[in-house]
């Protein structure tokens, strides 16, 4: 009898048992597959964020010769309006055609859409003075980009308006406009060479004439305040005003 009870416990056993491994097989397996699943997701979302990092810089690099050219052309009118003008229509057989153009534009929506998204993934972890002025030059960049260009289209199709030196001039020399569009392209032309000192100072490693990477991007920094001054300088005539033609009057509202 004794020997019938002994034997009925062990097989009861037996049959807990296995029922227990059974579920702690199930669990490990559950919580297999659930880190799979957790690393395969966060794994993604880092393949993403790189991807749209590249994309970022690609359309950054195209967006940067542009701007390059657009910003020497200002810098022409330093010596005349008229010579300002003459290399802009040089400069337009490049960037002007349908080909490029559409190019620019679509780095443009890119760079505008890459940067506010990689501005609200990053405002909260940066911590250093150059990454905070590369997450946030970077902002008014996004900002400029989609007011600029939206202006440049509407005095082009709507207002019919050669978009040269006297488009841009006009809000800077006329008050109250001026009060707008000073700070407006002061604060493009900077962030733009701030954007670029912060991406160095992340990128560079080597010291130049025992300058550190930083230093260097510092420099970049000053010459991005003293070009903007001399932007200016050749904009507003030397700092005397400029008289726009009468076509451009519908910008200041006469």
């Amino acid at each position: 009898m004794e020997s019938s009870i002994l034997i009925t416990e062990i097989k009861f056993f037996n049959i807990l048992q296995k029922g227990s491994n059974s579920c702690i097989f199930a669990a490990q397996k559950r919580f297999s597959e659930s880190h799979h699943s957790l690393t395969f997701t966060k794994t993604s979302k880092l393949t993403i964020n790189m991807t749209g990092r590249k994309i970022h810089l690609i359309s950054g690099l195209i967006l940067s010769i542009y701007i390059g050219l657009h910003l020497f052309n200002h810098v022409c009118s330093v010596y005349s309006i008229d010579k300002h003008i003459e290399i802009m229509n040089e400069l337009r057989h490049i960037y002007r055609n349908v080909f490029i153009e559409t190019i620019l534009i679509i780095t443009v929506y890119i760079q505008i859409i890459s940067g506010l998204g990689l501005f609200i993934v990053h405002r909260k972890t940066a911590f250093t003075g150059f990454e905070k002025l590369h997450i946030w030059t970077g902002l008014y960049l996004a900002i400029f980009f989609v007011i600029h260009l939206s202006a440049v289209l509407a005095g082009r199709y709507i207002l019919h308006l050669d978009t040269n030196f006297y488009f841009g001039a006009a809000g800077i020399n006329y008050f109250p406009f001026n009060l707008f569009f000073i700070p407006y392209y002061a604060l493009a032309i900077i962030s733009f060479f701030g954007h670029i000192a912060s991406i160095y100072a992340k990128k560079i490693k080597l010291n130049i004439l025992n300058l550190t990477p930083k230093f260097q991007a510092k420099i970049i920094l000053v010459f991005g305040l003293i070009f903007t001054l001399i932007v200016f300088y050749g904009l507003t005539n030397h700092f005397q005003g400029v008289q726009i033609p009468k076509e451009y009057n519908i910008l200041i509202g006469e």
